[in-house]
C-alpha cells in the first residue's frame, strides 16, 4: 500500500494578520495516511501562476516585502495598505496553503483499487496545497502523465490549458465567430495562439511590446496588436474588420483596455453598416476580465452603443456550468497534446525557500512574459 514517504514534509502558508501583515512561511506538517480512495504525491513541480500569486501575497504591496529566518526556512513579511484590508477581511488569521496545480509521483495509495493502481504514477493534480512536498488528494482527482512525460512537462496540464480552452468553448456557446486576447505573449497566450491555429479560428493578440509581438509572429500568430505604438487603435480595429472577433478575454483587467477593445469592435462593426443608429450596432460585443495584472479600476467611455459587456470570467465557474462530461473531453484533449499545443516553458526551477528569497519575488512578482517560475518542493536549498 506504500513506498514509505516522509512522516513531515513542508509546506508552504500565507497569513494576514489583523494588523495589516502578510507572513508567509514554511511549516512542517505531518504526511496524512490516505484513506481507501485517496493518494498521496510527492510533488515535484508546481508553477507559480497569476492566480498563485494573488493569494500568496494577497492585498500586500510587494515593495516592502522583507525577508527574516534561515535560508532554508526563510519568513516573508509585507504590509498590507490600510486601504485594502477591507478585502482581506475573508481571510484574516487564516493560514492558507498555495499553489493550484502540480505533478509528481503517488509514493502512498488508499486501500481502494482505483488508488492502488497509481502508486508509482506520475500525475498531475489539480487541487490547491501543491506548494508542498506531500499532498493528500482524491485518487480521482489524479490525471496519469502520458508514457515518458516528467512532472516539469505535466505541471501546468489544468489552469492554463484549461483556461485556454474554455475560452474558445465560450466563444463557441456565446454565438461568436472569432476572439480578441489580451497579454497575449504570456503561456496562457501562446498556448491559446496554437489552438486557434489548429482549429482554425481567428485569433487578435494584444501585446505591450514590439519583442512581444515579435515573439507571437515567429510562432505563427497572424493578427497581433501592439498597445505601446501610435497606430493601436486603428491597428485593432482593423484586425476586428479582418477577424469579425467580438468576444475579448481580458488579463490586464484596471485601466482602459477594455473599454478600448469595445471601441474598436463598434468601429469595425460600423465600417460595413448599411444604416446609422443612434444606439450603435445591434451586434452584442462583451469583454471578459480574466486577469488583474493593473489592479486600479476599469476605466471605459461608452462610444460603443449599447450592445455591449463587460463581465468576470473564471475557470472553475465555467468547468462547473458545462458539466462533468464536457469539461472531461477538455482535459481529455490536453492529456492527447501535452507536450505540443500544451507545452508549457519556465525561466526557472526553485525550490520552496528559494521562492520566498527576495531576488526570486522581484522576478516572478512582476507576472511578465517570459518570468514564469516552477517550484519543485522536494529540490534541495542551494548553498
Amino acid at each position: 500500500m506504500s513506498t514509505h514517504p516522509a512522516q513531515t514534509g513542508l509546506q508552504l502558508r500565507s497569513l494576514v494578520k489583523p494588523n495589516g501583515q502578510l507572513e508567509i512561511s514554511l511549516l512542517s506538517v505531518a504526511t496524512p495516511k490516505p484513506a481507501p480512495d485517496e493518494v498521496v504525491v510527492r510533488i515535484e513541480a508546481t508553477p507559480i501562476n497569476p492566480s498563485d500569486i494573488g493569494l500568496l501575497f494577497g492585498a500586500a504591496d510587494i515593495s516592502t516585502a522583507k525577508v527574516s529566518g534561515t535560508p532554508a526556512n526563510p519568513v516573508v513579511t509585507a504590509q498590507i495598505p490600510e486601504r485594502l484590508m477591507k478585502s482581506m477581511a475573508g481571510r484574516l488569521g487564516q493560514s492558507l496553503p498555495v499553489g493550484n496545480e502540480g505533478a509528481g509521483v503517488v509514493v502512498a495509495a488508499g486501500s481502494l483499487e482505483a488508488a492502488q493502481a497509481l502508486l508509482g504514477k506520475t500525475v498531475a493534480v489539480l487541487g490547491g496545497a501543491m506548494y508542498a512536498q506531500y499532498r493528500c488528494i482524491k485518487a480521482d482527482q489524479c490525471m496519469v502523465l502520458p508514457e515518458g512525460t516528467t512532472p516539469a512537462e505535466g505541471a501546468s496540464c489544468f489552469v492554463n490549458p484549461l483556461t485556454a480552452l474554455g475560452m474558445v468553448e465560450t466563444m463557441r456557446r456565446e454565438g461568436h465567430k472569432a476572439l480578441v486576447h489580451t497579454a497575449a505573449a504570456s503561456n496562457l497566450g501562446q498556448m491559446l495562439n496554437r489552438i486557434c491555429l489548429k482549429d482554425q479560428i481567428d485569433l487578435v493578440n494584444i501585446v505591450r511590446k514590439p519583442e512581444q509581438a515579435a515573439l507571437l509572429k515567429r510562432i505563427g500568430a497572424k493578427h497581433v496588436c501592439d498597445a505601446s505604438t501610435p497606430t493601436f487603435m486603428e491597428d485593432l480595429t482593423q484586425a476586428l474588420v479582418d477577424t469579425g472577433a467580438t468576444i475579448a478575454f481580458d488579463a490586464t483587467g484596471g485601466g482602459k483596455l477594455a473599454g478600448q477593445i469595445l471601441s474598436c469592435m463598434e468601429a469595425a462593426l460600423n465600417r460595413n453598416a448599411k444604416e446609422y443608429s443612434r444606439y450603435g450596432s445591434s451586434t452584442h460585443k462583451q469583454v471578459y476580465l480574466y486577469g488583474s495584472l493593473d489592479t486600479g479600476p476599469t476605466e471605459f467611455n461608452r462610444n460603443f452603443g449599447m450592445a455591449w459587456g463587460i463581465g468576470g470570467w473564471l475557470l472553475f465557474p465555467f468547468l462547473q456550468r458545462i458539466g462533468v462530461a464536457a469539461a472531461q473531453a477538455l482535459r481529455q484533449r490536453v492529456a492527447a497534446e501535452l507536450k505540443t499545443t500544451f507545452a508549457s516553458s519556465y525561466s526557472k526551477e526553485i525550490s520552496l525557500a528559494e521562492a520566498l528569497q527576495p531576488e526570486a519575488i522581484a522576478v516572478y512578482g512582476q507576472r511578465a512574459t517570459g518570468t514564469k517560475y516552477l517550484i519543485n518542493p522536494n529540490k534541495a536549498v542551494s548553498t
